[in-house]
């Protein structure tokens, strides 16, 4: 299994130039797998399938005020063409990279890529540890409970 990164762009007034996942907010009215799907859209210009829930990270964006305080909710996803991204204006580079290869080329002493090691780290292990009838589950049903 490959994960891919992201490289933020210069551009970015937050975390310029560090990697990380497909990030984004739910905007009013909207459910987590609905945001997941669109921020995706925006992000890489490709639609993916959520595979499973890796779970939530809670965090400040800047200093720890409730204003800056985020909730993240945390998916593992499929996307069906690789090679069909086209990544917006909000990061300038991209790679795919295993687990071990993630771990090493992260920089543990920055503190998103510290927290992107762990989300990788926790998907992989995940995914070995779900059982396909769960994951099929997930695929035919989705994760959220509203109707």
């Amino acid at each position: 299994d490959r994960y891919l990164l992201l490289r933020r762009a210069q551009t970015k007034d937050h975390g310029a130039g560090s990697w990380e996942c497909v990030t984004g907010r739910v905007d009013q009215g909207e459910g987590f797998l609905d945001a997941l799907r669109r921020e995706v859209r925006e992000e890489l210009g490709v639609d993916v399938t959520p595979a499973f829930f890796v779970g939530t990270t809670h965090f400040y964006r800047g200093a720890p005020q409730p204003e800056n305080e985020l909730l993240g909710v945390v998916f593992a996803c499929t996307v069906a063409d690789p090679a069909a991204i086209r990544l917006s204006h909000e990061h300038d580079a991209h790679r795919w990279l295993t687990a071990a290869e993630a771990a090493a080329f992260l920089d543990q002493a920055q503190p998103a890529a510290r927290w992107l090691r762990t989300v990788i780290a926790r998907a992989a292990a995940l995914r070995r540890l779900h059982p396909p009838a769960l994951l099929a589950y997930w695929q035919t049903h989705g994760f959220e409970t509203d109707e």
